[in-house]
């Protein structure tokens, strides 16, 4: 992720409702981080040719660049009132939403997303665009949805793979922004429970699998009372699935923060199934960190 001192929090912006609830959720993210924020707006009507500016017999200020205009331009406002004082500045870029949004990843903090947008359709729970820029960008990006909370913990999704290390450690770092404690889940399930005609083992040790899944979660969480020592860290071992798990999880956090794509996904998954479950069924935002490299 960028930490580099001025790195701004983007927000993308279409004007719906669920972008100006981004906006709100962006602005504090802003505040906490003590970074500027940038609003953007993907505008696609030049790629396609439509003509953008006032017809010459039109009423003033018509046109669709115009209404593009008046999309960032409250937006702005929105983040101001949210935030008075805060660092916000406004930008159209030409071109498809989300390509927009990942070209300002490699120099972002982060980037905020509404679940839905003015284009979404009404089967999607979670936007294609959101699903996008967190199958790819180069930084953490966070989803408005569910319940908007300042109490509650932050949940993060542990499973023991090298990837969602990068998810514990903006966890923590989110922890500490927020004043709040870290709460780190690892669910697991027993070998071979798959469909009622799997073969199971002959001989099953619970305390054993048990014991082997808490080291596993000690383990990913080594070091971190070392850099985050502000940061109470509580630890989960459940047994379950784990979309299942951290949606109950996230019914009384203020963020659940998991990885692009962890152990046993298929590697053609850019955002993994655990991911996108999350994304459609938490109560509270959600944030996708991709591991570099």
């Amino acid at each position: 992720m960028n930490s580099a001192n001025g790195a701004a929090v983007v927000v993308g912006v279409d004007g719906s409702e669920s972008a100006l609830r981004a906006v709100r959720l962006a602005a504090d993210e802003a505040a906490r981080r003590h970074r500027p924020l940038r609003v953007v707006h993907g505008f696609i009507w030049p790629l396609l040719r439509v003509p953008v500016n006032p017809l010459a017999e039109g009423p003033p200020g018509g046109g669709l660049r115009h209404q593009a205009e008046e999309i960032v331009r409250a937006a702005v406002a929105e983040a101001e009132g949210a935030v008075p004082g805060m660092r916000v500045s406004g930008e159209i870029i030409d071109g498809e939403a989300a390509a927009a949004l990942l070209g300002e990843a490699s120099t972002a903090t982060m980037i905020v997303l509404g679940d839905r947008g003015l284009g979404g359709f009404a089967t999607l729970v979670v936007g294609s665009v959101a699903i996008q820029v967190a199958a790819y960008a180069d930084c953490p990006v966070l989803v408005a949805r569910g319940a908007d909370r300042t109490a509650g913990p932050v949940v993060v999704g542990v499973d023991g793979s090298a990837r969602s290390r990068a998810a514990v450690e903006f966890a923590a770092e989110e922890a500490s922004v927020r004043g709040t404690r870290l709460h780190a889940v690892h669910a697991y399930t027993h070998p071979f429970s798959g469909g009622p005609g799997d073969m199971q083992p002959l001989v099953y040790e619970e305390g054993q699998l048990r014991g082997e899944e808490d080291r596993v979660l000690a383990e990913s969480l080594t070091g971190l009372g070392e850099r985050w020592p502000e940061v109470p860290v509580t630890r989960e071992v459940v047994h379950g699935r784990p979309v299942g798990v951290l949606t109950e999880a996230s019914r009384t956090a203020q963020l659940v923060v998991v990885g692009a794509q962890g152990r046993g996904e298929l590697s053609g998954l850019l955002l993994g199934s655990v991911s996108q479950g999350v994304l459609h069924h938490a109560d509270c935002p959600v944030a996708v960190v991709r591991s570099p490299g």
